[in-house]
């Protein structure tokens, strides 16, 4: 019988990062004399994406998005130390590891992942970590899940992308995997959560 899996996104999941990214995003739209609005960007990256949001900007502006990525790659890079964790990341990881549930990321966020994953003291819990610069399709593309469930030999009905965007729920359900996410959905596979605390609920009532 295979075990549980849990296939983790990074930014408002199990990091408390937002700040961070609106910080490097206004660096970077400053950079550019672009006009930054903090709430309607965060609204956008919320609903979509941060690079969803660049390119839009950089056609609008005629600018090459590319440059505007690495220019706030590199703002976001330098504001680790404002990246923390979401209350009970920890807890659930450490309780993940212990009943023997494999923990996986697959974030958007690029390989600057890794750095604040150790910096954090969480990088030993996953079994692989896959960023936007891993090579594969951005959500909610499932080849990520793919590669994941054919290399690890997952099971799909007990493998779980946790997110907290519209976005995560889409890649779960192109995926066929389940879906544990803040947010309600449609898709009969996702489980709502209001807080990370509430993933040991979920599977104490369902064991």
């Amino acid at each position: 019988m295979q075990k549980t899996a849990f296939i983790w996104d990074l930014d408002g999941t199990l990091l408390d990062s937002y700040e961070a990214i609106l910080s490097g995003i206004e660096e970077t739209f400053g950079q550019f004399s672009i006009p930054y609005d903090k709430e309607q960007v965060r609204e956008f990256i919320l609903k979509f994406s941060v690079q969803d949001l660049l390119e839009q900007v950089a056609e609008e502006r005629k600018l090459d998005a590319e440059v505007l990525n690495q220019v706030r790659a590199q703002s976001l890079a330098e504001k680790n130390a404002q990246v923390v964790l979401m209350p009970g990341a920890r807890e659930v990881l450490g309780w993940a590891d212990q009943v023997g549930i494999r923990n996986f990321v697959y974030t958007h966020k690029g390989d600057n992942a890794f750095t604040i994953l150790r910096d954090l003291g969480l990088e030993s819990y996953f079994t692989e970590i896959l960023t936007s610069q891993s090579g594969f399709a951005r959500k909610p593309n499932p080849e990520v899940a793919i590669y994941l469930l054919d290399k690890y030999q997952l099971d799909p009905e007990k493998t779980y992308y946790i997110g907290d965007r519209t976005l995560d729920v889409e890649f779960a359900q192109n995926s066929g995997i389940q879906s544990i996410n803040f947010l309600e959905s449609t898709y009969e596979g996702n489980h709502r959560i209001q807080a990370l605390a509430d993933i040991f609920r979920f599977f104490k009532a369902e064991r």
